[in-house]
C-alpha cells in the first residue's frame, strides 16, 4: 500500500491509555470510538470510511444501540484504525509487521522448493492431461444425473462435516465439467453440463464462504452466476445472488447483501417457472439484510412477504432441488434469527426454539448455528442459565463439523458472556468448551 494510502498510526498516548486498553480489552468499540473521537481527532465518518462500515452504524454503536460482535468487522477496526491485533483478542495484524521483516518473508516464500513427486503408483499431472485430450468422452442424460446426484451427496456431507475436507473433489470435478464444456455436443446435453459446472462453483464458493475466506468465495460465486447466464438459468442466478447477499451480511455490508438480494428477486421474477418456495427463500434473504441495517418496519415486511409466498407452496410445485433445504422448521428458524438480528429476543427465541426441535439431526452445521443464535436470544434476555445449557448442548455438534462459521459464532457467544464470565454456569461452559472443542482463535488460552 503506497504510504499515502496508508491508515494514519494511533498516537502512543492513546494506545498506552489504561482507559483505551480496557475498552479495547472487553470490545467496548462505543467506549472505542468516543476516545478516538476526544484523543485521536478521528471522527464517527472517519472511523466508518476506514471500517467500512456505515455512518448510521457507527452512530448506533456510539449511542449503545448496537454491539459489535463479528470477527470480520472486530478485524476491519484493527486493520482501519491501526489498532495493534492483541489490544482486542486478535492474532498479530499483517501491518504490524517491521518492512525489513516482510520483505525477507518474501523473499523466502519465493525461493524455489524441490518439486515434489508423486507417488510411483500415479500417472503424473502431464499424462492425466494427454489422455484428457486423447478421448473425446461421450455423454448421455444418464450420465448428467450422475453428476447431479454427486452434487447432492456433496451437500448432505457438507452439512454433516462442513466443506474444507471436499473442497478439492468439488474444484477438481468443476474443473473437470468446465473442460467438457468445449466440446460440442447436442444442446440438451450442453445446457445440463453448464447447469452443472455452475451448481458445482456455486458449492465451491459455499466451502469458501463457510470458512470465512471471502475473497475466494466471491470469486467462485461470481464464476457460478457467468455459467448460469449461458444458459439464462435466472432461478439459479437468483440462487447465486442470494448466497452473495447472505456473505454481505456476515462481512456487515448491509447495503450490499440488499442491493444483491434485491437483484436475485429480480432475476427470480423474470424467471417463467421460479416458484413460491425459491421467492420465500428471497424474501427471507431481504429480512437478514435489513435487520442488519437495523430497519424494523422493512425487516417485517419481508418476513411477512416471505411467510405468504412459503404458504402458497403446492406439492406438485417444480422446486430446484437446491432450495429442497428451505422446508418449514428453516422458514421458522431463519425467522426467529431475522429477530434476534433486530434485538427482538423475546420474538425470536420461541421461533428458533420450535424449529431446532424438528431439526434434522444429521445437519450437524445448522444445529451448532441455530443453538448458538438460540442461547444468543436467551442471553439477551438475561436468561444466563439458560443461555448456558443451550450453548454447551451446542458444543456436540460444533465438534463434528469443520466450519470456521461455526467457531465465529461460538467466539461471539463467549464475547456475551463477558460480564458474566465468573459465574458458576458460565465457567462450567467454559470448562466444557474448552474439553470438547480444540483451541478456538480469538479466545484466551485456558
Amino acid at each position: 500500500m503506497p504510504d499515502a494510502q496508508r491508515p494514519q498510526e494511533l498516537p502512543d498516548r492513546l494506545l498506552t491509555d489504561p482507559e483505551m486498553l480496557h475498552a479495547c480489552r472487553v470490545r467496548d468499540f462505543a467506549e472505542v470510538f468516543r476516545l478516538l473521537k476526544t484523543k485521536a481527532g478521528i471522527y464517527p465518518s472517519m472511523i466508518a470510511r476506514r471500517c467500512e462500515l456505515t455512518p448510521s452504524r457507527v452512530g448506533e454503536v456510539i449511542a449503545g444501540r448496537r454491539q459489535l460482535l463479528h470477527m470480520d468487522v472486530i478485524e476491519r477496526i484493527s486493520d482501519g484504525l491501526r489498532i495493534p491485533g492483541h489490544m482486542l483478542g486478535l492474532a498479530r495484524r499483517q501491518w504490524e509487521t517491521p518492512q525489513a521483516l516482510a520483505v525477507r518473508e518474501r523473499q523466502a516464500a519465493e525461493a524455489p522448493m524441490p518439486e515434489e513427486q508423486p507417488p510411483a503408483s500415479l500417472p503424473g499431472p502431464d499424462v492425466d492431461s494427454i489422455l484428457a485430450m486423447a478421448s473425446h468422452t461421450s455423454l448421455s442424460a444418464a450420465n448428467l444425473e450422475a453428476y447431479r446426484s454427486s452434487i447432492e451427496d456433496y451437500w448432505r456431507r457438507d452439512n454433516q462435516h462442513g466443506g474444507e475436507a471436499l473442497r478439492p473433489a468439488i474444484v477438481g470435478q468443476l474443473r473437470h465439467v468446465v473442460g467438457l464444456l468445449k466440446e460440442s455436443r447436442p444442446p440438451s446435453i450442453q445446457n445440463g453440463l453448464y447447469g452443472i459446472a455452475a451448481e458445482l462453483a456455486r458449492l465451491t464458493g459455499w466451502t469458501y464462504f463457510d470458512a470465512r475466506q471471502y475473497n475466494q468465495a466471491r470469486t467462485y460465486f461470481t464464476e457460478a452466476l457467468q455459467l448460469a447466464k449461458e444458459i439464462d438459468d435466472r432461478q439459479f442466478m437468483a440462487n447465486v445472488l442470494a448466497c452473495m447477499s447472505l456473505q454481505g451480511t456476515y462481512q456487515d455490508k448491509p447495503a450490499d447483501s440488499l442491493a444483491l438480494v434485491t437483484a436475485a428477486q429480480d432475476q427470480a421474477r423474470s424467471a417463467l417457472d421460479t416458484t413460491p418456495r425459491v421467492m420465500s427463500m428471497l424474501y427471507m434473504r431481504e429480512a437478514f439484510a435489513h435487520a442488519t441495517l437495523g430497519s424494523q418496519a422493512s425487516t417485517h415486511a419481508a418476513i411477512t412477504e416471505a411467510h405468504r409466498q412459503f404458504e402458497q407452496i403446492q406439492p406438485g410445485d417444480p422446486d430446484p432441488s437446491w432450495v429442497a433445504y428451505f422446508d418449514q422448521p428453516k422458514l421458522i428458524v431463519d425467522t426467529g434469527i431475522a429477530h434476534g438480528r433486530l434485538g427482538e429476543a423475546a420474538t425470536a427465541e420461541p421461533l428458533i426454539a420450535d424449529a431446532l426441535r424438528r431439526e434434522n439431526s444429521t445437519n450437524q452445521r445448522g444445529r451448532a448455528f441455530h443453538a448458538f443464535w438460540l442461547a444468543r436470544t436467551q442471553l439477551d434476555q438475561g436468561k444466563l442459565d439458560q443461555a448456558c445449557h443451550t450453548a454447551t448442548q451446542a458444543l456436540k455438534p460444533a465438534s463434528a463439523v469443520a466450519s470456521e462459521r461455526v467457531s465465529g459464532h461460538l467466539r461471539e457467544f463467549y464475547d456475551q458472556l463477558a460480564p458474566h464470565r465468573q459465574e458458576p454456569v458460565a465457567l462450567a461452559f467454559e470448562a466444557r468448551l474448552r474439553e470438547i472443542l480444540p483451541p478456538v482463535s480469538g479466545m484466551p488460552p485456558p
